[in-house]
């Protein structure tokens, strides 16, 4: 008959005696006993004979824990009180998680190899003040510090798209389709293309558009809003794009709307020798670059709420004349090098994260790279942070009144904190 759990312990309290003064052969014979009487594992009847033989309180660290072995065998577990202090304390956490804000919250594989350039800049506009101690801690903590003590604040700042393509089927065959594993060029000039509608869920009339536009090579990225997805709108803000990039754009590749594949596109890339592909349809990894900044610029910026105002369409666009400046010269990237497909694991490495204006001054001749190492000295990514963060709450003051309500008073995905 099975022994209850009583009767086990009991059992076990008079082996472990025995068990305790007695030779290796004759510990094998107890174990053997407490297996037949117990039925348990004889691994575990062993630590559970030696567990019941202490008499005294022994105290085994493991890890952090610290656990206490009393007379019965039970345990006791307690946390281990730290000996030594911390090294990133209060003084580091503190000017982290404004630096942090200030650039866009990423991640730490993307911030820790940043802080070196992040830092100087952000003292010299006088954002943040660090004592010597401060700024050789923050110089040196690693990505994974970082995410570990960042992760309190992640969880206080924790919306499914919709597509609005329609396709342009009459000049796809002069439009040459273009995947993914095609992209090799290495240097700027290649771009992907993309509209992001701004619909709100509720497609009917007219609504704005976002025209994104990304370098593969460099991960530059441009975005203006237009009126609606009508060709002349989308052609009018492309070359208002093309003017702003500091590379000759050598390529453009999109995907299969009609917004891009028409004559008038299809002529003018002719004429100006620029390559003109499209993706397969439904195929999003065709376009993964621009479909990534699609997200992290446009969609964390903007939101997914409807506008289809005047006034909205000119926000728009003025939070887009800081969103690029914001985003290209001071938001690192990584950039996918290498990826191993070991089984069914995938293995990927990354580079070191660069700004694109980091990127783009690899190619650039002497003169442009002066003139653009000259436009970033002038700017201060704090402010061009809080002018993002001043029209955003004006496009959502002004979405809150279209529903008939009034603005909450804290908006977290929107809300930028200065201290």
């Amino acid at each position: 008959m099975a022994l209850n759990m009583t009767q086990r312990k009991a059992v076990t309290r008079e082996l472990a005696k025995k068990y305790a003064a007695a030779r290796k052969k004759e510990k094998g014979k107890i174990l053997d006993d407490l297996i037949d009487l117990t039925g348990y594992n004889r691994s575990y009847a062993a630590t559970v004979l030696r567990q019941a033989a202490i008499t005294k309180k022994k105290t085994v660290r493991c890890g952090k824990t610290t656990v206490t072995l009393v007379e019965d065998g039970r345990m006791k577990r307690k946390k281990r009180a730290r000996k030594r202090p911390r090294k990133y304390d209060k003084d580091v956490l503190k000017p982290l998680k404004k630096i942090w804000k200030i650039f866009d919250c990423i991640c730490g594989k993307r911030l820790a190899p940043y802080l070196s350039e992040a830092i100087p800049v952000l003292e010299r506009f006088k954002e943040i003040e660090l004592d010597d101690e401060v700024r050789e801690k923050l110089l040196e903590v690693s990505a994974a510090t970082i995410d570990r003590l960042l992760a309190p604040v992640k969880k206080q700042y924790q919306i499914k798209a919709r597509s609005n393509t329609k396709p342009g089927s009459l000049l796809k065959h002069k439009v040459p389709i273009r995947t993914f594993s095609e992209w090799d060029e290495k240097k700027p000039g290649f771009v992907e293309i993309d509209l992001v509608s701004h619909e709100g869920g509720n497609a009917s009339g007219d609504f704005m558009h976002t025209l994104d536009v990304t370098d593969v090579y460099t991960q530059w990225t441009e975005t203006r809003a237009v009126k609606n997805k009508a060709q002349v709108w989308v052609f009018e803000a492309l070359m208002v794009i093309q003017k702003r990039v500091p590379f000759k754009i050598l390529g453009i590749d999109s995907d299969s709307g009609s917004e891009f594949i028409n004559a008038h596109l299809i002529k003018y890339c002719e004429e100006n020798e620029i390559t003109f592909t499209r993706g397969r349809p439904y195929r999003k990894n065709d376009s993964c670059f621009v479909e990534q900044k699609n997200y992290s610029v446009v969609r964390r910026t903007v939101g997914y709420a409807r506008h289809d105002t005047d006034e909205e369409l000119v926000l728009l666009n003025e939070l887009y004349d800081y969103l690029r400046l914001y985003t290209n010269f001071f938001l690192p990237v990584m950039k996918l090098t290498e990826k191993t497909r070991i089984g069914s694991k995938v293995s990927k490495k990354y580079d070191t994260a660069r700004t694109p204006y980091r990127r783009v001054l690899d190619f650039l001749g002497k003169k442009e790279q002066a003139a653009l190492a000259k436009q970033y000295e002038s700017l201060n990514p704090a402010e061009l942070k809080r002018q993002i963060s001043r029209l955003q709450n004006k496009l959502w003051k002004i979405v809150h009144q279209k529903r008939g309500r009034s603005q909450p008073e804290n908006t977290p995905a929107l809300e930028y904190i200065s201290t």
